[in-house]
């Protein structure tokens, strides 16, 4: 299925920042809010409904014999026509 990006912003970030990010998403989800997503002239509104698809990843990307790029991703997901998703789950998740 093809992807239509809605919003797209990268850049470098203290460790600082990207928990403030993280946490203004996570106090919007908990009251049920929607969340708007700036950056310069860019925007977007989201309502996620009351029980999304939640998708943590932790990969690495590069040749295997050499150094390459971690990343830790997290992905809300639900569909427009409000459906919420497959649910699969490997297990329930812990993050220490």
């Amino acid at each position: 299925m093809p992807e239509e990006v809605l919003f797209q912003s990268e850049g470098s970030q203290s460790r600082s920042e990207i928990a403030s990010y993280l946490r203004r998403v996570a106090d919007k989800l908990d009251a049920g809010d929607d969340i708007t997503l700036t950056a310069g002239e860019q925007s977007v509104t989201m309502t996620p409904p009351a029980q999304p698809t939640f998708e943590v990843k932790a990969e690495r990307e590069g040749p295997t014999d050499s150094p390459g790029e971690l990343s830790i991703e997290f992905e809300i997901e639900w569909g427009e026509d409000g459906d919420v998703g497959n649910g699969e789950s490997g297990g329930g998740l812990e993050i220490e």
